[in-house]
C-alpha cells in the first residue's frame, strides 16, 4: 500500500491534477483494499497531518491546517507502526474516492522533496515498485562487499537520476577509500581459494549466474533504461550482447591451458602455466552500465581472480543488481564485490593496494593515462579501453542507402554515447549530395523521448553537464561555417511534459564540417553527425588517421581490392568493412594509439587476466 502512495505523488507530480484524479485516486483506493502494508509511508511530509490524534481529515484539508505534527512513531519502518500507517491509509483512500480528493491531490503535490525524501529512505521494497520492477530484491542501494549489503561508513549517500526527466529515482551508498580498502581485504582473502577451484567448478558457478540473470532480463533491462535514460529496445540489445559474455567464458574457463614446449636438451622438461594474475580492480562506465560490467567480471572470475568492481555514479543499479544475481548463482562472499562513490578515492585505493594486481577501466582517455601512472607504482597489470574518434568513409562506389542507414544506426546509436561511434562521416565528393539527403532523412525520423516509452528511438544524454558540452562544440562549427541539415539544438517540449527537466539534444546532421572544428579531432558523444569531404583514397584514409585515436573505423565500398589496402592502413584496433556491427564475445575488442591498451572479449581478453609460468623440470641424464 506503502507503493500505491508513493506511486500516486510521482505519477501527480508529472501530470495535470485532472489526469491524476481521473486514473490514480481509483487505482488507489482499490489496491488499498488488497495490498498488504510495507513501512515507511509515514515519512511522506504529506501524511503527518493525516495522522494527528482525533483530526478530521476533510476539515483538516478543506481549512488551512496547522503545520504537520510529528508522528509519535520512533521507527517508520517497524512493525510497531504499522497499525498507526495502517490508519493513515484508510483515510487517504476515503479521501481519494470521497469529494476532497482533488484537495488530497494538491496536499500530495505540495509534499514535493518531502515525499520524494520518503522514497529514498523507505527501502528497497518501496522504490522497486515504484520503479516497476517484478523482483524487487534486484534493486540494491548499498555496497556489495564480502557478500554483504552495506552502507557507506558515514552514512552518506547519492542521488541517482532518470535523464530523461532529470529526477531521482534512487539513492546509493556514497563509498570511498575505507570500503574500497574492506572491499579489497575481502577479494584477497577469497583469492587463494577462487584460485585452487577446479576450471570446471568456477565455470559452472558462471553457468548458473548466466541462467539467474537471463531469468531477470525484464527488470535489469528496466534498470538500464532508468539510470542511462537509453531506449527500452537499445537496453535489451546491449542485455543479449552483454549476458553472452558470461555465457561465453564460463565455458571458455574449461578451454583454457598451457603448453609442453619441444626441449633442446634431454635432461630438461618445458612447460607453461596459465595462472590468474590475482585481485582485479575493475572501473566501468555509464554509457554501456550492463555489458561492460560482463565483459570485465566474467573473464577475470573465469580465470580465477577475484574482483572489486567501480560502477559508474551516474549508473550503479545495474551493477547492483548483477551482484545480486552473483550471489544467487553462488559466487562466494569476497569473490565478486561492488562499491560506488567517490571515484578518485575509490580509484584510488585500488591503485595504491599490493593487493590489487590488475587494473581494468572504460572510460576517459584523461583519466586512463592516470590510472596508468599510478598503476606504474606498484607495477600492476592494466586494460585500458579509453576514447574514440571513429570515422566513417563512404567511397563513391558504396551503396548510399545502406550507408546511410548504418551511419545512423553508428552515430546515433546510445544517442551518440559510444567509444565506437560515428564521429566523422567522410564522404567522397561525387556523392556527397546524394548521400547527405538520405541521412538527413534517416537522422530527422528519429524520435526523441522517455526511453521507457514505446516508439521512442532516441533518448536523453546522460547529464546536463554532457549536454552542455555537445553544444558548446556544434555552436563552435556552426560558428566556422558548418550547416545544420537537421536538429543542432535542444528540443523544446510542451508546457508541464515531464521531459522538460531531463537531459536532451535533437538529432543533428552537420554539412560543411572541417578539420578546424573541435569536434573532428574530440569525442562528440552525442546525437550529431558531421559530414566532411573528400577527393581520394589517400585523402581519406589521411583524415581518418588524423587524429590520436585508434579504436573504431568504418568504411563502406564494393572493391574487394580497396577493403583490404584500406584496412591494412587505417590506424584502428576495430574496423569494419561494410558493417557496423563490429562487436561479439568471440572477437577481440581494444584500440591503438591513444584508445588502450589491451583487448576485451574472446580467448585474448581471457589471456589478460593470466599470468603465463614457465616451469622446468629436470629429469637427468
Amino acid at each position: 500500500m506503502h507503493a500505491c502512495a508513493v506511486g500516486l505523488y510521482t505519477f501527480c507530480s508529472l501530470h495535470t491534477a485532472r489526469a491524476c484524479k481521473a486514473v490514480l485516486l481509483p487505482l488507489l483506493a482499490v489496491r488499498l483494499l488488497w495490498w498488504q502494508l510495507a513501512p515507511a509511508l509515514v515519512a511522506m511530509a504529506a501524511l503527518p497531518m493525516l495522522l494527528a490524534p482525533g483530526s478530521r481529515v476533510n476539515a483538516r484539508l478543506i481549512a488551512q491546517p496547522e503545520q504537520p505534527k510529528p508522528l509519535d512513531c520512533p521507527n517508520s519502518g517497524s512493525r510497531a507502526c504499522r497499525p498507526a500507517m495502517r490508519g493513515a491509509l484508510q483515510r487517504l483512500s476515503a479521501l481519494a474516492v470521497g469529494p476532497r480528493s482533488h484537495t488530497a491531490l494538491a496536499t500530495l503535490e505540495a509534499a514535493g522533496a518531502g515525499a520524494q525524501r520518503a522514497m529514498s529512505s523507505a527501502g528497497p521494497d518501496l522504490e522497486a515498485e515504484v520503479l516497476g520492477l517484478v523482483n524487487k530484491d534486484l534493486l540494491r542501494t548499498q555496497a556489495y562487499v564480502n557478500g554483504e549489503w552495506i552502507d557507506a561508513v558515514d552514512g552518506k549517500k547519492l542521488e541517482v537520476l532518470n535523464p530523461a526527466t532529470g529526477k531521482p529515482i534512487a539513492r546509493v551508498a556514497h563509498c570511498g577509500a575505507n570500503e574500497t580498502r574492506a572491499a579489497v581485504a575481502a577479494a584477497a582473502a577469497q583469492f587463494e581459494p577462487w584460485a585452487r577451484r577446479p576450471a570446471k567448478e568456477r565455470a559452472g558457478i558462471l553457468r548458473r549466474w548466466y541462467e539467474e540473470v537471463v531469468a531477470a532480463r525484464e527488470d535489469i533491462t528496466r534498470l538500464m533504461t532508468l539510470e542511462s535514460g537509453k531506449p527500452l529496445a537499445e537496453s535489451r540489445g546491449e542485455f543479449d550482447n552483454g549476458v553472452a559474455s558470461i555465457e561465453w567464458f564460463a565455458e571458455e574457463a574449461r578451454r583454457s591451458c598451457g603448453d609442453v614446449l619441444e626441449s633442446p636438451d634431454r635432461s630438461r622438461r618445458f612447460m607453461t602455466l596459465k595462472q590468474p594474475v590475482g585481485v582485479v580492480g575493475a572501473i566501468t562506465p555509464w554509457n554501456f552500465p550492463f555489458s561492460m560490467i560482463t565483459r570485465k567480471v566474467s573473464p577475470a572470475l573465469a580465470a580465477g581472480c577475484t574482483v572489486v568492481l567501480k560502477p559508474s555514479e551516474a549508473t550503479p543499479l545495474t551493477a547492483f543488481a548483477l551482484a545480486e544475481l552473483a550471489g544467487r548463482a553462488g559466487v562466494p562472499a569476497g569473490v565478486l564485490n561492488v562499491l560506488t562513490g567517490d571515484a578518485p578515492a575509490i580509484g584510488d585505493a585500488m591503485i595504491k593496494s599490493e593487493a590489487v594486481r590488475k587494473i581494468g577501466f572504460t572510460g576517459s582517455t584523461a583519466v586512463g593515462k592516470q590510472l596508468m601512472a599510478g598503476a606504474a607504482g606498484t607495477v600492476k597489470r592494466v586494460s585500458l579501453e579509453l576514447g574514440g574518434n571513429a570515422p566513417f568513409i563512404v567511397f563513391e562506389d558504396a551503396d548510399v542507402e545502406k550507408a546511410a542507414r548504418d551511419v545512423v544506426a553508428s552515430s546515433h546509436r546510445n544517442s551518440g554515447q559510444t567509444c565506437i561511434c560515428t564521429n566523422r562521416v567522410l564522404v567522397h565528393e561525387r556523392i556527397h549530395d546524394a548521400f547527405v539527403e538520405a541521412l538527413t532523412a534517416r537522422v530527422a525520423a528519429l524520435r526523441l523521448g522517455s526511453g521507457l516509452e514505446q516508439g521512442t528511438t532516441q533518448g536523453p544524454l546522460i547529464s546536463a553537464v554532457a549536454v552542455d558540452r555537445l553544444e558548446e562544440k556544434v555552436q563552435d562549427a556552426l560558428g566556422k561555417g558548418a550547416v545544420a541539415a537537421c536538429g543542432g539544438r535542444r528540443p523544446r517540449w510542451e508546457d508541464g511534459s515531464q521531459l522538460r527537466g531531463g537531459f536532451f539534444y535533437e538529432p543533428t546532421v552537420l554539412t560543411g564540417a572541417t578539420v578546424d572544428m573541435r569536434m573532428f579531432h574530440e569525442e562528440l558523444f552525442g546525437p550529431v553527425t558531421p559530414v566532411y569531404k573528400f577527393g581520394s583514397d589517400d585523402e581519406a584514409v589521411q583524415l581518418a588517421n588524423d587524429t590520436q585515436y585508434g579504436l573504431a573505423a568504418y568504411f563502406y565500398t564494393k572493391d574487394l581490392s580497396r577493403a583490404w589496402l584500406v584496412a591494412e592502413r587505417l590506424q584502428y584496433g576495430m574496423v569494419g568493412v561494410n558493417e557496423v556491427a563490429i562487436t561479439s564475445e568471440v572477437a577481440p575488442f581494444g584500440g591503438l594509439k591513444q584508445s588502450g591498451i589491451g583487448r576485451e572479449q574472446s580467448k585474448y581478453g581471457l589471456a589478460e587476466f593470466q599470468d603465463i609460468k614457465t616451469v622446468c623440470l629436470g629429469i637427468g641424464g
